[in-house]
């Protein structure tokens, strides 16, 4: 299952790193993307974050606490839908962050840490963990955060395509990491049976029980 997360992951992040070196990213650097609040360019650093993150939560010191799962780490999320929410706006501020040193220097550094990983993943065991270094003193085994960044480059990668106006999406196998965990995440927080209206009977779907974003 490592392996199978890790190469799902790093066919992804490659995807991620080609869109933000196009000519159509960097000509709408500025401009609105399909995120409410969120200019092409921020929303190209958030995406690059899926890879740069990785490194630098490699790097981050841990010290034994509980792992957080995948599944977790989306289902307890509040405001996700909101877009003033605490948590919105601190991710946009992330974003961008990243993006304010432009387009061609997100590209590269993308695409550098890309490189990197593709060497390193392979290298780490099984059990390594990660410090999530937004919320100090966490921690999750590298393969759950692994796939929480193939939801996060699924979900992205489309919206950055359609803010440029390209076609690209996540390979099949981040994509199927990213349903498994979302669905997951939704029966955790709204629970089988509005899972089930939300699958089947959509006009008793009245909280929107597969919206985990």
């Amino acid at each position: 299952m490592t392996t199978e997360i890790r190469q799902a992951y790093l066919l992804a992040a490659e995807r991620g790193v080609r869109l933000l070196a196009t000519e159509e990213v960097a000509r709408c650097w500025e401009d609105e993307s399909v995120l409410p609040g969120m200019s092409v360019g921020g929303l190209a650093g958030h995406l690059a974050r899926s890879v740069l993150q990785v490194e630098w939560f490699l790097d981050g010191e841990v010290a034994g606490a509980e792992p957080v799962s995948p599944v977790r780490y989306y289902a307890r999320l509040v405001g996700t839908s909101v877009p003033d929410s605490a948590l919105n706006v601190g991710v946009r501020a992330r974003s961008e962050e990243t993006a304010s040193a432009g387009p061609a220097i997100v590209a590269e550094q993308a695409q550098a840490a890309w490189r990197r990983l593709a060497r390193r993943l392979d290298e780490e065991p099984a059990d390594r963990r990660v410090a999530v270094l937004h919320r100090p003193g966490e921690e999750m085994l590298l393969d759950g955060y692994l796939q929480t960044r193939c939801v996060e480059l699924a979900v992205h990668l489309d919206d950055l395509a359609l803010s440029v106006g390209v076609r690209c999406q996540a390979p099949e196998a981040a994509l199927a990491i990213a349903v498994d965990v979302l669905v997951a995440a939704a029966r955790d927080r709204h629970g089988d049976q509005a899972v089930l209206h939300a699958l089947a009977r959509r006009e008793r779907d009245s909280g929107q029980a597969l919206r985990v974003l």
